[in-house]
């Protein structure tokens, strides 16, 4: 792939940015873009950042318009830092800090995140939902999944969480309430004929890895629609799946159920072509410029994955309930993948409303193409390129 001389990217991709009215500058301000760092609450008194300034050997740049952030130098690694080690900060660029400070979380929602991985924003809503509520996580790729309650479990916020591997284009299963009798024993046992879900238990049953085995056998370890449940491979003592049955767990909400019952908010941060991750660009220099035709300026993959976001946003929405919001976002600064799909939703959805971000009086971005909409990018915001829009339900 041809090479252009002016800012180091390959011809190819700068007719690309150029056809999708990105512009190409964004891309030069790669290293002057810090990391961002979020303190997990109760971790930000003057004491404890002058603890972290320390390690760091530095002064830490608290973000203004966005609670709780705080900005590196773009050369600082923190995965070795003891604050990190012990779970009190975790890396989160601040434009996706912002995609979920847009669905104002409160405490007591119920909230999913329909494509979790890898876990940072699931991360911060669990933070935002307090000692109420639940926030349930789904992603198609089982092991990035695994990472989320990897990370979960090392910030000791899985109380009210459940992780589902399933495809967020059909998954149907609504937030649960507590249950009060979660007993002590293993992960999921017997009582009679009726298989009752126990605490948590990371060294699973015997029987239950049989059975999950034999779910997934057949079918080359992918999730297949209508094929299998989605997998649960993770809850908390308070995500409401303890003392359910297998049934019970699983049963199948319909719509009219989902208006009444269906989560409070959904974040919907859709699989995307990533060209608005100025980091994620860079590794093509490792990877060779060659992927980037196959992976980001392939045309039918593009469509592809415009098909799949669609679907995202519109089954995020299905399981919404009524006066509840969505959020769609994508790290693509491409409008096939944002306004496009914004507006074909919009036409399928009488009951879609789109919103103003009351939240973004200050924060600083570029109004997108569609009004209410919000784009962020390395030269405006001096974050990592994120569309953000933010939807109501309205009764039908």
């Amino acid at each position: 792939m041809e090479e252009s001389s002016e800012i180091g990217l390959p011809e190819a991709f700068l007719v690309f940015l150029k056809e999708n009215g990105v512009d190409p500058s964004i891309y030069t301000a790669a290293d002057s873009t810090p990391r961002f760092i979020r303190l997990k609450p109760g971790n930000g008194s003057e004491a404890q950042i002058q603890q972290l300034e320390a390690e760091f050997n530095l002064k830490l740049e608290k973000v203004s318009w966005l609670p709780n952030f705080y900005s590196l130098p773009p050369q600082i690694h923190i995965a070795n830092s003891m604050a990190y080690k012990e779970g009190k900060i975790y890396g989160i660029d601040a434009a996706s800090g912002a995609a979920v400070s847009a669905l104002h979380v409160s405490e007591g929602d119920h909230v999913l995140d329909l494509c979790a991985a890898p876990g940072a924003k699931l991360c911060m809503m669990l933070d935002l939902i307090g000692n109420l509520g639940s926030v349930t996580g789904v992603d198609v790729a089982r092991h990035r999944l695994a990472a989320c309650r990897t990370m979960i479990q090392k910030y000791a916020l899985g109380d009210r969480c459940r992780l589902f591997v399933a495809d967020g284009t059909t998954f149907s299963l609504i937030p649960l309430m507590e249950h009060s009798d979660s007993k002590s024993g293993g992960e999921f046992a017997s009582e009679g004929k009726v298989d009752i879900f126990k605490e948590w238990n990371s060294r699973r049953p015997w029987k239950e890895r049989k059975n999950d085995k034999k779910a997934r056998g057949g079918i080359d370890s992918r999730l297949v629609p209508g094929l299998q449940d989605p997998e649960l491979i993770f809850y908390g003592r308070c995500s409401g799946v303890i003392g359910l049955s297998r049934n019970e767990l699983y049963k199948i909400a319909s719509d009219s159920e989902l208006l009444k019952f269906g989560y409070d908010k959904v974040l919907v941060d859709a699989e995307c072509t990533h060209d608005g991750s100025i980091r994620h660009i860079q590794k093509f220099d490792h990877w060779g410029w060659e992927t980037l035709e196959r992976r980001v300026l392939d045309a039918e993959r593009t469509d592809s994955l415009t098909v799949l976001q669609l679907r995202l946003l519109s089954n995020g929405f299905r399981l919404l309930k009524v006066g509840g919001s969505l959020v769609y976002s994508t790290c693509s600064l491409t409008v096939a993948q944002n306004e496009d799909v914004v507006e074909k939703f919009l036409r399928k959805n009488a009951s879609a409303e789109l919103q103003e971000i009351d939240a973004a009086t200050n924060w600083p971005y570029k109004s997108g193409g569609i009004p209410k909409t919000l784009r962020f990018d390395p030269v405006t915001s001096q974050t990592s390129g994120l569309f953000i829009a933010k939807f109501k339900k309205l009764a039908s």
